[in-house]
C-alpha cells in the first residue's frame, strides 16, 4: 500500500505518538513492503536511508506500533513473527510451502462467524474480532 508521508505523520499523531524519523522509516517500511514482513525485513529496508538505526531501535518501535494499534502481529506456524500494517478486520490465505501471507476480506465469511458465535452463547466470553489464518498452499510457488 502507498501511503505518504503525511499521512504517516498523521497516523502517529492520532495515536500520541512523537513522530521520529525512525518511526516515520518503520511505518512506511511496514506499508511499503508486501507480505507482512518480518523485523528484519523492515531492518534491511530501512538502512538503505538510515544505515545506523540499531536494531534494537527498530525492535522497540514495531512494539510500540503494535501497543498503539498502528500495527498487528501476525504469528506463522513456523513461528516467525510479521507485521501487518492494515488495521481493518481481515483474515490471511498462509502457504505452508513457501511462507507468503495475503490477506484475505469476505463480508459473507465475517457475518457468518459473528452470528455462529452469538448463537454459540460462550458463557463468560464475548468475542470481539475474528481473525483467521487459513493454511494451503499457492499454486505461484
Amino acid at each position: 500500500m502507498k501511503i505518504s508521508q503525511k499521512e504517516i505523520k498523521n497516523r502517529l499523531s492520532e495515536k500520541e505518538l512523537k513522530i521520529t524519523p525512525q518511526r516515520m522509516a518503520i511505518l512506511e517500511a511496514i506499508y511499503e513492503l508486501k507480505n507482512h514482513p518480518t523485523a528484519d525485513n523492515v531492518i534491511e529496508y530501512i538502512r538503505k536511508k538510515h544505515p545506523n538505526i540499531a536494531t534494537g531501535t527498530v525492535y522497540k518501535i514495531l512494539e510500540t506500533l503494535v501497543a498503539s494499534g498502528l500495527v498487528k502481529k501476525v504469528t506463522t506456524d513456523r513461528d516467525v513473527m510479521r507485521y501487518d500494517g492494515i488495521i481493518e478486520s481481515h483474515h490471511h490465505l498462509y502457504c505452508s510451502t513457501c511462507n507468503l501471507i495475503e490477506d484475505y476480506h469476505d463480508t459473507e465469511l465475517d457475518e457468518f462467524l459473528k452470528k455462529y458465535f452469538e448463537n454459540k452463547l460462550l458463557p463468560g466470553f464475548k468475542p470481539e474480532e475474528f481473525v483467521l489464518q487459513i493454511k494451503g498452499t499457492f499454486n505461484k510457488c
